[in-house]
């Protein structure tokens, strides 16, 4: 397990590889929107270490440096778009040139997208056509990957697989399953290489500081070290497919690999609740839960998904691709990773996190 522990990252740390697959694809480019987060960071890595030169698209200065992005002879380049922009993204991609595109970017906060549908629709939902159509609409002979949401299934029973029927539960599974839709039909009508990846839950160290899992891993870290005392949470009975995202975007790159472009659900085949990963995290720095996490109901969703489970049979099948990272070592790397932050912080410029509404 000690591969997988990292070090609290806030940069694109070029040259460093979290996994060694061995394959080098020396002069490829690819361009990635959602560079900054945290699926992008991890893809971009990925693709550096292959070789390729990557590109990606930031809507503002990014939230943290990218090593390298000064540097002439560098691999990694930003260039700064918006998805609500579609003649900017044509120039882009006429600009680059890309051969593989990675469309990460949305507004990817599920309870956050019930205060904000509009905005959802048009960046989630609208923005991927603005995408696909600039990819059309300039000829450019790119594969295509659309990063879909296990959030597309929402009310429909477990497990959930490639032909499982859509019943989105929020704005933002709404929105997905547009851009799915719209994904499947650019490759249909235009012959696009076009492809959906459906990935459930994955998480890591740099994952957002308002996604549940990193707020569990957080506290944990900080009750433990004395910094606070309780975190306040909303439905902890939901169970989600939780893996790791270092691991997922091994299953992107892997899909615009294969001759014919298809879609594939990426997951770990097990469930997790809140409660449990709680559990997880906050046994293993030696505390009980039970005796700091209290219940807020402004943290609950409008509208409830209980229970997600992907069956990644088919991308086992056809890509080779499986998971080696569950939900309770999921929780300890991540707690990990929170103590090895708070043990290189000053005490003094450690404040208690804002409240942040609900969790994705």
């Amino acid at each position: 397990m000690a591969a997988y522990h990292e070090k609290q990252a806030v940069e694109l740390r070029i040259g460093t590889s979290i996994h060694q697959h061995g394959v080098h694809v020396a002069g490829k480019k690819a361009l990635i929107t959602g560079i900054t987060g945290q699926d992008g960071s991890y893809l971009a890595e990925l693709l550096l270490e292959k070789g390729y030169e990557v590109h990606g698209i930031v809507r503002r200065t990014p939230t943290f440096h990218v090593e390298g992005v000064d540097d002439p002879g560098a691999r990694l380049l930003l260039h700064y778009g918006d998805l609500t922009d579609g003649t900017r993204l044509a120039s882009l991609l006429e600009t680059v040139q890309p051969d593989e595109v990675y469309h990460l970017a949305a507004h990817s906060h599920v309870r956050r997208s019930f205060d904000e549908p509009e905005f959802t629709g048009n960046t989630t939902g609208l923005g991927t056509t603005r995408l696909l159509e600039a990819i059309r609409s300039t000829g450019l002979p790119c594969r295509y990957y659309q990063a879909s949401s296990s959030e597309m299934f929402g009310a429909t029973p477990p497990p959930q697989h490639e032909n499982t029927p859509f019943h989105p539960r929020s704005p933002y599974g709404v929105a997905k399953v547009y851009a799915y839709w719209t994904t499947r039909n650019y490759r249909e009508a235009y012959g696009l290489y076009a492809v959906n990846g459906i990935l459930f839950n994955h998480e890591s160290p740099r994952r957002g500081p308002t996604f549940v899992t990193r707020k569990i891993a957080t506290a944990a870290a900080r009750i433990k070290a004395g910094l606070q005392d309780h975190l306040y949470l909303g439905n902890l009975d939901a169970r989600r497919d939780w893996g790791y995202a270092a691991e997922y975007v091994h299953a992107m790159w892997l899909m615009l690999q294969h001759d014919q472009p298809d879609d594939y659900v990426i997951a770990t085949g097990t469930s997790c609740s809140v409660r449990d990963f709680a559990d997880h995290c906050f046994t293993h720095v030696g505390l009980d839960y039970r005796d700091h996490i209290r219940f807020d109901e402004r943290y609950l969703r409008p509208s409830e998904v209980d229970h997600v489970v992907g069956d990644a049979s088919k991308a086992r099948r056809i890509l080779g691709w499986h998971p080696t990272i569950h939900a309770p070592e999921l929780a300890r790397l991540m707690v990990d990773a929170e103590m090895a932050a708070l043990s290189r912080a000053p005490v003094a410029s450690v404040g208690a996190p804002a409240a942040a509404p609900g969790w994705s």
